[in-house]
């Protein structure tokens, strides 16, 4: 029998927003590998003003509360931008998101979820994709292989249940995002180490370290490649330049100028890779505060971070040259180049690549040729309203 005394409610002030954040601490307390977020990250994220995706988004939260505990919580929003779109890239009129999702129950589940909806439904939504924290750039998808392992930096982690509640609410897979782990301590094969050399030797190409000191000249030349090289992927929303800028922000104290490249082919920067220390293995221990003593222990780490894993959160090469040779050998020479670093400079012994799309077949294909294979997988999901 339904448990009849649950409640579901807007989020209202600011002891409602505190509970939001909270609830995960509750959920996972037992779960060896969540990694806590920092309450302030999360605060920044969910608060207009603080967040510039709300310069094109709107968003409503809700928690729902059993006998006065809360119980569960999601995000309804609307990407103005996603609204843009062409419906054949995954977007398009029409569809709004829910988030920021967690639950204690199946009942629970399947109530947040139906009231998310019907926020969608009366901003004139005919279609919801999800889960979607908030923006596709943040933490698109469900975690639904690889509960076992804790997520690296950016990097989003739920409870195995909510795969088969979801899908209880009548929701369909749209598509899947894959990480890709790689032991990097190991050099690649011979055929991959050939194309490195020769790329080496051409003198139209030039791999180069970003330069941290034209930290906003470097951030507009990488939003450009990213914003060319996706324009045609699936799920693909601009990021604006306010964004960049706050994402650049957020970034700079872990941005290291030789796990970041810029490949240019005669003088025009045409590739890019990012990679990223694995912060969450310092943050884990933080327990979401950097008070009182959190602060100090990251400050040192970020100083000289050793860490066992490197995330490739992004990389790109402009489309006319994505079908090309040249593209390939831009990727491998910019992945071969951080491997050597991550490994010397900063002790790593794995890197991740993620998410990537199921059917990026470039990149599947480059993932394959380096020895990288499936360990976590993201699952994004489709309803008609």
């Amino acid at each position: 029998m339904a448990n009849t005394d649950l409640v579901i409610t807007p989020v209202s002030g600011k002891a409602d927003l505190k509970a939001f954040v909270d609830l995960p601490w509750a959920i996972y307390a037992n779960n060896p590998a969540w990694v806590p977020p920092l309450k302030s990250e999360v605060y920044g994220l969910i608060t207009p003003g603080k967040n510039p995706w709300f310069e094109h988004g709107e968003a409503q939260y809700f928690l729902a509360r059993r006998g006065g505990k809360v119980v569960g919580r999601v995000s309804a929003h609307i990407d103005h931008l996603a609204l843009e779109m062409s419906p054949e890239q995954g977007m398009g009129p029409g569809t709004g998101n829910f988030g920021l999702f967690e639950a204690m129950d199946a009942e629970t589940a399947a109530a947040l979820i139906a009231t998310a909806e019907d926020w969608l439904r009366g901003k004139g939504m005919t279609r919801v994709l999800g889960p979607i924290s908030l923006s596709i750039w943040e933490e698109p998808g469900l975690l639904v292989h690889g509960h076992d392992h804790p997520p690296t930096v950016m990097m989003g982690h739920n409870s195995p249940a909510y795969q088969a509640w979801i899908e209880g609410a009548g929701y369909q897979p749209a598509k899947r995002l894959n990480c890709y782990e790689i032991n990097i301590e190991k050099g690649f094969s011979p055929l991959v180490q050939r194309i490195v050399e020769s790329g080496e030797k051409n003198p139209r190409i030039n791999v180069r370290r970003v330069d941290k000191k034209n930290f906003d000249k470097e951030a507009a030349i990488i939003l450009h490649i990213l914003n060319d090289a996706w324009g045609r992927n699936w799920g693909f929303v601009p990021i604006t330049d306010s964004e960049v800028a706050h994402t650049g922000k957020k970034l700079k104290p872990i941005v290291y100028e030789d796990l970041i490249r810029i490949a240019e082919v005669d003088g025009e920067p045409v590739a890019f890779m990012m990679t990223l220390p694995d912060l969450n293995e310092v943050l884990k221990p933080l327990n979401g505060s950097l008070l009182p003593f959190g602060w100090a222990k990251l400050l040192l780490w970020l100083r000289k971070p050793r860490v066992r894993t490197m995330r490739v959160p992004l990389m790109g090469v402009v489309q006319k040259l994505q079908s090309s040779r040249m593209a390939s050998q831009l990727a491998f020479m910019m992945i071969e180049l951080i491997r050597r670093d991550s490994v010397s400079k900063y002790a790593a012994s794995r890197g991740e690549m993620g998410w990537i799309l199921e059917d990026n077949q470039g990149m599947v294909a480059i993932t394959k040729a380096i020895d990288a294979f499936t360990n976590k997988s993201y699952q994004i999901y489709e309803k008609a309203l």
